[in-house]
């Protein structure tokens, strides 16, 4: 059906009708004097703004907001208050500064034992089922300390230049290189520790025959673009795979003799002097990125202090050959007891040594010593890496001077490149 005709909603007035204002379908809106118009609610009263807090509430919350212990709209009201009022803000800031003492900054930088500390205690609660072996822990630790150094450089960090410094027979030498460098030379080092133990060398099959030296001069000129930060991951992962052979090698393995050209050494006397290279070249690569870096912990430092006593007696005997240390005194059979001077090293990693002075085969004596050292342990491994000269050890003497230049000279021989 059709209904009554529709008028259009388009606001015009037409005969007969009144004006609607057009709107939504529904909406009660027409302006029909038959109808009251809608009432809308009144509208709600200004909520009421609290008065700020007085001067004495300020002042007694300056503590609090000291502690950071204020709430947020506290906190807010006690800034307020300070930007007005100057000696509240003067109070602040004593009261700030005396929190900073009772809760002293620290160093974002993890402390060098957390990681054995942590090791430690999750190894007492539940034992590894293969231990890596004891002379093998310095080398564990030191890698991974190098490589959390190393984690967080940038590109410009790995080509900053590096300066290798050692002793080479009567003055000091040295190699500028860069951060991507050294891991090069340590990746190099190391495998001649991977080819003693049966695993690939580094360098490839067509490794030169030779030892340090020889070896890391060829990985530097293997390419004519610079070392980059890619060295990394085969140093990381090759450092891995020689902890984890040894750890499962088993009894007698520390005996291999490991060839480094000129001379050899026991398998666990070389996982010793690697860790001490790495260390001393992570300490380099922190000083050319103005890094701070602690030395091994003190039993570690004791080991690697330990084999460059134990080597010294061969060292003073190869300066002896090649006309560069006094000859001996008195020669004596292999056992029998000699000439001796006793080393003492302080701080930690200390102790003291007995050096034979005439023969490697010697016994050293403690009655006939003839000459004492006293060293700082740091120190002494500066020394012994070549990074300082025998002239610039601050040491105790006494006794016979020559004996004791010889040693110090042989202690500065034992570094290399």
């Amino acid at each position: 059906m059709n209904g009554p005709p529709q008028s259009p909603d388009d606001g015009y007035e037409r005969p007969g009708g009144r004006a609607r204002i057009p709107g939504p379908r529904g909406a009660a809106d027409d302006l029909d004097p038959g109808h009251a118009p809608r009432s809308m609610p009144p509208p709600p009263p200004p909520a009421e703004v609290p008065p700020p807090p007085s001067h004495a509430v300020l002042k007694s919350l300056l503590g609090a907001w000291a502690l950071a212990a204020c709430s947020a709209e506290e906190t807010q009201a006690v800034e307020d208050h300070l930007t007005e009022c100057a000696p509240c803000a003067e109070e602040a800031l004593r009261l700030r500064d005396a929190v900073g003492l009772l809760h002293p900054e620290e160093s974002l930088d993890l402390k060098p034992l957390l990681r054995s500390r942590v090791l430690e205690d999750c190894l007492g609660k539940r034992p590894a089922r293969i231990p890596v072996p004891v002379w093998a822990s310095p080398y564990d630790t030191e890698t991974a300390r190098l490589d959390a150094l190393l984690q967080d450089f940038g590109d410009s960090e790995w080509h900053t230049p590096v300066r290798l410094k050692w002793f080479e027979e009567e003055r000091r030498r040295s190699q500028r290189t860069t951060v991507a460098g050294v891991i090069g030379h340590l990746l190099t080092v190391d495998g001649l520790i991977a080819s003693a133990l049966g695993l690939d060398d580094p360098l490839g099959p067509d490794a030169p025959k030779g030892g340090p030296t020889v070896r890391t001069e060829h990985f530097w000129g293997a390419t004519p673009y610079p070392v980059t930060r890619q060295v990394r991951d085969p140093w990381r992962e090759q450092g891995h795979t020689l902890v984890r052979t040894v750890s499962f090698a088993g009894r007698g393995v520390a005996e291999l003799a490991v060839d480094y050209g000129g001379f050899a050494l026991p398998l666990g006397d070389a996982f010793l002097e690697r860790a001490f290279e790495c260390w001393v070249h992570a300490w380099d690569i922190a000083e050319a990125v103005d890094y701070p870096y602690e030395p091994p912990s003190g039993p570690h430092l004791h080991r690697m202090i330990d084999l460059a006593a134990r080597l010294l007696p061969g060292a003073l005997a190869q300066r002896r050959r090649a006309g560069l240390a006094a000859p001996a005194r008195g020669l004596v059979a292999a056992g029998a007891p000699g000439r001796t001077l006793h080393l003492e090293i302080e701080g930690a990693g200390g102790g003291g040594w007995d050096i034979a002075l005439d023969s490697p085969g010697a016994k050293p004596s403690p009655e006939r010593t003839v000459a004492e050292i006293a060293l700082d342990g740091i120190e002494f491994c500066q020394l012994a890496a070549g990074h300082i000269s025998p002239e610039e050890a601050a040491v105790g003497q006494h006794g016979d001077r020559e004996a004791i230049r010889d040693v110090l000279f042989a202690a500065a021989s034992l570094s290399r490149l």
